[in-house]
């Protein structure tokens, strides 16, 4: 009952709140990111009252499954981005600025870190700088993903920015494995191979197969039904399913094998609305059934930012300029790649702005780097702190960005009320 009663409390208030961000011109998704932080243990949580909001950060951990199935809804989403159509004009830009933007911004933080280091050595160690350098390549697709289907963005910035986000994870995953392995050999004083070069590109590559496969298995299923309804909920199932499967471990001859759930799931959907001839209808009505998991996901995300980060003035000292550079690295790292592939002056002006979210992926990494003990710790506060603040103007600085380049309408939406009433008059 308290857990329904949180939840409903969660998706109403994130509703009520995306009304006033409407007037204010913001993204709905900020609205209910703030949501979250208001229900959340630092605000009406601290009241005690369970089914009000969340008391604690343990009674939101039990809901990560929410979380799970709605990056699963997200990276599937982000699939239908990937038709060889669309890819024959705009995939050899993509990919490489896809590296570029993240190898940039991941360089620029490092350098900097490191000889902040050099400064203040005990409260910044030199495997902190290196893992934070290999976070900062990651970019948050739920955020940008959401913004760009509440104001129905289309243009060849929104065109490019989806593939490039879904990109992002399987080079983030690289730097940071290897990142995380030179920072391990930094305190034990030895280098593992397999954990630096081997295990990260296993996971890559299995995550990319297990998509594959079930794609073809998904798309084979679905011909034996013709209803919308049945084809939608067999949909809803194999996402469900993939991630499922996504979230196993195991290991071999002392190799640790792993999957990651957001590129099986892009992959799903790249191999499905490539080879099934009714894959957009249904990719539009997966859209709209999840919808309410989504907006739960985005203030269920509020609701877990650690706003004690705040009291630790270090954290705060440090994540400023993480944040400061890395904002450079993807801006420039997108603008010079985007230049040299010979995109179109709006793609170079403003896509890296909208590259500025980080959320899901780079909690994961930060969550690993509790493995190197207080180095780790530091990693994950900074993180924290900057998640929070790209989080909130994340959004903002993507739907503007989008509406500079001339790919969102500045009347925004219609509503389905007014469209009526123009009807009847």
């Amino acid at each position: 009952m308290e857990i329904l009663l949180s939840l409903s409390v969660a998706m109403f208030s994130g509703l009520m709140l995306s009304r006033l961000a409407k007037v204010m011109k913001l993204p709905a998704v900020t609205a209910y990111l703030v949501a979250g932080i208001l229900i959340g243990p630092y605000f009406l949580g601290r009241l005690g009252v369970t089914g009000l909001g969340f008391t604690d950060m343990e009674s939101l951990s039990n809901l990560g499954i929410i979380s799970d199935v709605a990056l699963g809804f997200i990276a599937f989403s982000i699939g239908n981005e990937f038709r060889l159509s669309q890819l024959k004009k705009i995939g050899k830009q993509a990919a490489v600025i896809g590296v570029v933007q993240a190898v940039v911004a991941s360089v620029m933080v490092c350098g900097t870190l490191i000889g902040l280091h050099f400064i203040i050595p005990e409260t910044l160690p030199l495997q902190s700088a290196i893992v934070l350098g290999a976070v900062a390549s990651a970019t948050a697709p739920a955020a940008t993903l959401m913004v760009v289907k509440q104001y129905k963005a289309k243009g060849p910035v929104t065109d490019v920015l989806l593939p490039v986000v879904a990109l992002d994870d399987a080079v983030g995953l690289i730097l940071f494995a290897v990142a995380f392995g030179v920072a391990k050999a930094l305190i034990s004083g030895s280098v593992d191979i397999i954990a630096v070069v081997i295990e990260p590109l296993i996971e890559v590559v299995m995550s990319l197969l297990l998509g594959l496969s079930m794609g073809f298995v998904f798309t084979f299923i679905e011909r034996f039904f013709h209803s919308r309804s049945k084809r939608l909920s067999m949909s809803v199932t194999f996402i469900f399913l993939t991630v499922g499967i996504s979230m196993m471990k195991f290991e071999l001859f002392g190799i640790h094998f792993a999957f990651s759930s957001l590129l099986t799931c892009m992959m799903l959907g790249t191999i499905f609305c490539n080879i099934c001839d009714f894959s957009e209808e249904l990719m539009e009505r997966i859209d709209r059934w999840s919808a309410p998991v989504l907006i739960l996901f985005f203030v269920l995300s509020g609701a877990e930012l650690e706003l004690s980060t705040f009291q630790n003035l270090s954290v705060v000292l440090i994540g400023i300029v993480y944040i400061i550079f890395r904002s450079m690295g993807k801006y420039f790292g997108a603008s010079v790649s985007a230049r040299a592939t010979g995109c179109n002056s709006n793609i170079v002006k403003y896509l890296g702005i909208t590259l500025l979210p980080q959320a899901g992926v780079a909690l994961g990494m930060a969550l690993k780097a509790h493995e190197l003990g207080e180095a780790g710790a530091i990693v994950a506060n900074i993180t924290l702190f900057s998640v929070l603040i790209y989080e909130l103007v994340g959004p903002f600085f993507t739907k503007m960005a989008l509406l500079k380049a001339g790919e969102i309408n500045p009347e925004e939406a219609v509503s389905a009320r007014s469209i009526q009433k123009k009807q009847s008059s």
